[in-house]
């Protein structure tokens, strides 16, 4: 079962990926917030895999430090996504809600930090051989 909830993660934050990479030229804001729903899905990905019961919510802001006590249990050293997906997670709310302004510079770290993030999570999945993964 878990690993059927596992390739529903994966395959809903490739197609987040994907529309952020076709719209970051035009769409800023759409770009934006698709990296950031693709880093939480990634995200839940690996949480199931490695046995969470509970992932997505309102409040994301606590999945990072979830994702990194999953790490933890398993003795997983590289740590380097979770602080990716701390960031792009501390951007959420601004990009969503903020009614001031936002710089292009914000759009392209959100860009950066989503890549990083993405191709972190690929390699933990296989490296700790996740199941679905």
């Amino acid at each position: 079962m878990a690993a059927v909830q596992v390739q529903h993660y994966l395959s809903r934050a490739r197609d987040f990926l994907e529309g952020m990479n076709f719209l970051k030229d035009d769409l800023a804001f759409s770009s934006a917030l698709l990296g950031i729903h693709c880093a939480i899905s990634y995200c839940d990905a690996l949480r199931i895999g490695l046995g969470s019961t509970k992932v997505s919510s309102d409040d994301h802001g606590s999945a990072a430090e979830n994702l990194r006590r999953c790490l933890d249990d398993r003795k997983f050293e590289n740590l380097r996504g979770v602080e990716h997906l701390r960031k792009l997670l501390s951007k959420k709310s601004r990009i969503a809600y903020a009614p001031d302004a936002v710089r292009k510079y914000d759009f392209e770290q959100i860009v950066n930090h989503t890549g990083r993030f993405v191709v972190w999570a690929e390699e933990t999945g296989k490296k700790l051989r996740i199941e679905g993964w």
